[in-house]
């Protein structure tokens, strides 16, 4: 069955068919898969797709986004839907994919929705055709693919995660609904109420679907004929609006990975005493229709395994409970629920249980929220999208608590639960109280970003970067890790080095962003040959970008030419800033270049708390006058507010760093030391007046007599010129993230 049919003017299509995205720049969200530079996008545009998996909930673009692939690719396109295809159905798909490729060299993408309906030996029906290449495989699935789709289809395959749309992505594609005069209501007079349209867009919970269906029977129902007379307004109040989207509905799904992430964040709750998001994640799975009988199932493990004897009643209560439940059944089982749950969180028996029905209609009335990342199920797919990553286990911490956040970022600091005091309860009010208190300040602590992309293993392109990046000498290595470590990078991330240099950072940005993009700025055509001498054994789509500019030269102007406009997520760069004149000039262009929310990351050498020659020579076997010469000159030099190189230090770039709207700073000032070698060439230039820094050469002749000047640089020759020398440099590593818009 053909599910992507050409487009027409049918009044009978649905908006939400008719306003389906064409083109990747039709195309609303999704930003870590299709935004400007992202992996996909080049492969899309470059029409070089490999074997892909959309994943994600029901209205986020898996379908649409193949519709976009089919209008652009210039490969045969042909699609089926799991549901009403089988093997027959796949081997028709596969003798045309072999005739198009040996009559016409032409390739075929099929795309399967709804894969994850297809059995095991449906699946694999369809795996040697994508090891042969016989066609390029597009998956879409609302389960998470590492367990219903077949390992060897995943493992060939890279995985996108598509989130729930956002607000703002939702407004967008209503208002554009609104707009259009081809697809959607431009060419009728229709007024939405500001209240009405935000209301159908926080209620359609980021299904895109949800929201289109709701304006097309607002608008369409509202006139007693559509279309209306020439002339005649629809207006669309909160009244229509609320009659048109109706109550909404949770995304959860009983067998899914919704079912089991909301288990664990519910079972993590109660493990650490957190009563308030306690009652969230049961009034969740209540609210979605889940079995009474698994939630009580698995307080009762929970009473066994994570209260066990520190409250011996906990199993009797709860049991009590669920056998209360059995002859009450729903709606008034609730109270039972609720309050095992209450009891298990804090043990007091208390009316306290009517925070739950608090909980129950804000559900009712927030917009869709997410579990968050550190709270899902990490048995289950922990390594391909980093589930459970950043739970802090309140078993291994002092009294069997620890200070972190149990609720969705957006009800962070939302009370449900309410101490009473009066009888045992009056006893735990002021435990409940102060682990709030900690809980707050836990708020500043981001979890762990969720996994949002995989790509097969490519085991060359892995052991030539590793290559590379091993040829680096201890302190680089350090530098390098030490920074990596203080960004949370992610696959998808667009990553930007300011001072590429031989590549210490670039490779390893590119080792850990495979789904992204990388550009690095070469200073001279030195750096810029060697950097595109070792890119070249990178396929073409995964190749960073070379280009050759300096921070220092780069304006705002250059941004749609050099980078295509990308906003960046991530901006590095090593010694980018130490020699500029004007370093707050600089970091304002940083910040233009960096996304709203994205992360700055710099290690620059601090030549003011590095070495100096004084501390390298014995300056005792020089006679008085010209030792004492020699620190003045070195003291003169270090202060000279005109040398770009000596005018700063570690703690005036950490306050640039904060005037230009980074925040969140961490920095460490890391000494290192070296052997280094020191040539008479080298010492020679020191002492050079034509040199372009203020050295020595320009501060000792205001001092001294030339004859003076040899004397000194002679003797300093004979000290250490063809030595090795013990040497320390420091050097600042510098991490902040630019405020959000």
């Amino acid at each position: 069955m053909e599910l992507f049919k050409s487009f027409s003017q049918n009044k009978f299509e649905p908006l939400a068919y008719r306003m389906r995205p064409r083109t990747l720049d039709e195309f609303c969200g999704q930003e870590h898969i299709v935004g400007q530079g992202r992996l996909l996008r080049r492969a899309i545009q470059a029409d070089q797709l490999s074997s892909l998996i959309f994943y994600g909930p029901p209205g986020t673009g898996k379908t649409t986004l193949a519709k976009v692939i089919a209008n652009t690719t210039s490969s045969r396109f042909r699609t089926m839907n799991a549901v009403l295809c089988g093997v027959k159905d796949l081997r028709e798909v596969i003798a045309e994919a072999k005739d198009e490729r040996s009559l016409y060299d032409k390739r075929t993408i099929l795309f399967v929705d709804e894969v994850h309906r297809w059995n095991k030996a449906q699946q694999d029906a369809l795996l040697p055709w994508v090891e042969q290449g016989t066609v390029i495989f597009i998956g879409a699935t609302t389960q998470n693919p590492y367990f219903e789709v077949n390992s060897a289809l995943v493992s060939r395959s890279r995985i996108f995660q598509l989130q729930t749309l956002t607000f703002s992505d939702l407004k967008k594609i209503a208002e554009l609904a609104l707009k259009d005069k081809e697809r959607g209501y431009g060419n009728i007079d229709v007024k939405v109420d500001k209240d009405a349209l935000e209301h159908m867009v926080r209620i359609a919970a980021g299904d895109a679907r949800s929201l289109l269906n709701a304006i097309e029977l607002a608008v369409e129902t509202t006139p007693k004929v559509f279309p209306p007379p020439a002339g005649a307004r629809i207006h669309v109040t909160m009244q229509i609006a609320e009659e048109s989207i109706q109550k909404k509905v949770v995304l959860y799904d009983k067998e899914g990975d919704y079912h089991f992430d909301t288990i664990s964040a519910f079972i993590k709750s109660l493990r650490g005493s957190d009563a308030d998001a306690a009652f969230y994640w049961l009034a969740k799975m209540v609210y979605a229709g889940e079995d009474p009988k698994f939630i009580f199932r698995r307080m009762l493990i929970f009473a066994g395994e994570d209260v066990g004897l520190a409250d011996p009643q906990a199993l009797i209560f709860v049991e009590a409970a669920a056998r209360a439940f059995e002859r009450i059944g729903l709606p008034e089982g609730r109270y039972h629920l609720a309050i095992s749950a209450l009891y298990l969180a804090t043990a007091p028996k208390s009316n306290s249980v009517m925070g739950f029905f608090d909980a129950l209609e804000g559900i009712e009335n927030e917009e869709q929220s997410k579990v968050p990342t550190h709270l899902k199920d990490a048995s289950r797919d922990s390594k391909g999208f980093g589930h459970g990553e950043g739970y802090l286990y309140p078993h291994a911490f002092r009294d069997h608590w620890v200070a972190q956040q149990y609720l969705p970022k957006e009800l962070q600091g939302r009370i449900f639960y309410q101490p009473g005091k009066l009888g045992f309860e009056k006893h735990l009010r002021e435990q409940v109280l102060k682990r709030r208190e900690a809980q707050l300040e836990a708020m500043m602590d981001e979890p762990p970003p969720e996994v949002l992309t995989f790509s097969p293993s490519e085991k060359q392109r892995e052991l030539w970067l590793k290559r590379i990046l091993s040829n680096s000498d201890n302190a680089l290595s350090d530098i390098r890790d030490s920074l990596f470590s203080h960004i949370p990078i992610q696959r998808h991330h667009c990553v930007l080095d300011v001072n590429a240099g031989r590549g210490i950072l670039l490779w390893e940005a590119l080792r850990r962003v495979p789904e992204g993009c990388v550009y690095g700025m070469a200073k001279n055509p030195k750096d810029f040959e060697i950097l595109t001498h070792f890119a070249n054994s990178i396929p073409d789509l995964e190749r960073p970008v070379f280009i050759m500019e300096s921070i220092d030269s780069y304006d705002r102007t250059k941004k749609a030419s050099l980078f295509k406009n990308i906003e960046f997520d991530i901006i590095v760069g090593r010694n980018a800033l130490t020699r500029l004149n004007d370093k707050s000039q600089a970091f304002q262009k940083l910040r233009l270049l960096c996304k709203p929310e994205g992360y700055l990351a710099l290690a620059e050498v601090v030549p003011a708390k590095g070495s100096r020659l004084s501390q390298a020579v014995d300056l005792k076997l020089l006679s008085g006058s010209l030792s004492e010469q020699v620190i003045k000159a070195e003291t003169l030099i270090y202060k000279d507010e005109d040398n770009p190189l000596l005018n700063w230090d570690d703690q005036s770039l950490i306050r640039l760093c904060k005037q230009h709207e980074f925040e969140g700073v961490w920095s460490e000032l890391k000494i290192y030391a070296e052997k280094r070698a020191v040539t008479e060439e080298v010492i020679k230039k020191w002492f050079d007046p034509e040199t372009e820094s203020r050295g020595y050469g320009k501060i000792l002749p205001e001092l001294l007599s030339h004859e003076d000047i040899c004397r000194i640089r002679d003797f300093i020759i004979t000290q250490i010129a063809g030595k090795v020398v013990d040497w320390r440099t420091a050097v600042i590593l510098l991490v902040a993230n630019k405020k959000g818009e």
